[in-house]
């Protein structure tokens, strides 16, 4: 049997809803979000069916560097309540064909979003998919706390790629979309790492709560949280902004700067005796933070395309 049948075989005993699960559709369905605002709030219009490819193909290859993520890092999904029912721990995936399947989405998502937009898009998605499967993934995750500091890039791409296919350029402007998501991720991540600490510390990850501490944590999640408040302010007076979003940045970063300080200001007998309540509330405004002003940006891009 061949390689191709063997690994058509084993997606159909497999079943495609664990294929799809190999996508992270959670991570995907943000990736085409962002990356939809980056397309629609470039100067530049792009038709409707090369802009609906365009994210199709963005989407699939946020796709792949899920399931290259899960291949590599299946060995500590086992150990973490958070990721052990994930398709290869739980037995639903081979490593090997979630590998293949991965590799060749891979390779699918970048030529077919080169045919269809530029090059440059491709070349940053091929990049971003580099970037989270080999930097973050294989070098950073497993040997420093810096990991998602520095991971967070690979989440920061897809409104750049959105922005170069409609342009075939990187404008200022993307750059601060990237700047918004990039210092959004460590605050939203060691959010999730106060009250995971444990599944962490089980799976020899090192998170900043298991090298530093949570107290060193805390402190890091308000610095963070005071650069990202700074940062949409600049995006709110920039080209893509406007009094929507910047109505919108004035009230989330009040709640954001809040959370932050009253976790900053927390102690590990308070945080344990309500089951970190105030992490895990701050973790979920978070979402709706980034949601929200990217929602506002395309609102301030359609407002722009209907000359009100």
């Amino acid at each position: 049997m061949s390689d191709t049948t063997s690994n058509a075989t084993g997606l159909l005993r497999s079943g495609l809803p664990s294929y799809l699960a190999l996508l992270k559709p959670r991570v995907m369905s943000l990736v085409i979000f962002t990356a939809t605002v980056g397309v629609f709030a470039a100067p530049v219009a792009v038709g409707p069916l090369n802009a609906i490819l365009s994210l199709l193909f963005i989407a699939i290859g946020a796709g792949a560097s899920g399931a290259l993520n899960m291949w590599w890092d299946a060995d500590i999904d086992a150990q973490m309540r958070r990721t052990r029912n994930r398709p290869i721990p739980n037995g639903q995936v081979t490593p090997h064909a979630a590998l293949v399947f991965g590799l060749a989405l891979s390779v699918l998502s970048v030529a077919a979003l080169w045919a269809v937009s530029n090059a440059l898009a491709a070349g940053l998605l091929a990049f971003t998919i580099f970037f989270y499967a080999v930097i973050y993934s294989m070098i950073l995750k497993r040997r420093t706390p810096q990991n998602i500091v520095i991971g967070g890039a690979a989440g920061a791409f897809p409104p750049m790629i959105g922005w170069a296919a409609a342009t075939g350029s990187v404008g200022i402007e993307s750059l601060m979309l990237f700047g918004l998501i990039f210092f959004w991720t460590p605050p939203h991540f060691w959010a999730l790492a106060l009250y995971m600490h444990d599944d962490y510390t089980r799976a020899g990850v090192p998170m900043l709560t298991v090298t530093h501490g949570r107290a060193v944590t805390r402190r890091r999640i308000l610095l963070y949280s005071v650069v990202l408040a700074v940062i949409s302010v600049g995006v709110g007076v920039s080209a893509i902004g406007g009094p929507i979003f910047l109505a919108a940045a004035v009230v989330l970063n009040v709640a954001l700067l809040r959370g932050a300080a009253a976790i900053s200001a927390r102690g590990e007998d308070a945080a344990g005796a309500d089951r970190y309540e105030t992490e895990r509330r701050f973790f979920r405004l978070t979402l709706y933070y980034l949601f929200t002003l990217f929602a506002a940006i395309w609102l301030e891009a359609a407002i722009g395309t209907a000359g009100f």
